[in-house]
């Protein structure tokens, strides 16, 4: 069964997979969509994945937003 932690590491690394170095960048663009459509939801969710994308990356969390 998967939890909410692995699907947030699947995404991230499928983002990471699709995007290479741009993938934060389409994190932060789709962000910023949802911000536009008032998705909360949304936004708080790959607010989590770009947090597992810079663990990923650098194995530190990001700054809060």
């Amino acid at each position: 069964m998967m939890t909410v932690e692995k699907e947030l590491w699947a995404c991230a690394l499928a983002v990471e997979k699709e995007h290479g170095e741009q993938a934060a960048v389409w994190i932060a663009e789709r962000i910023g969509a949802l911000a536009i459509e008032g998705d909360i939801e949304g936004i708080a969710r790959w607010k989590a994945i770009a947090e597992k994308l810079s663990l990923l990356w650098t194995g530190e969390r990001p700054l809060a937003m």
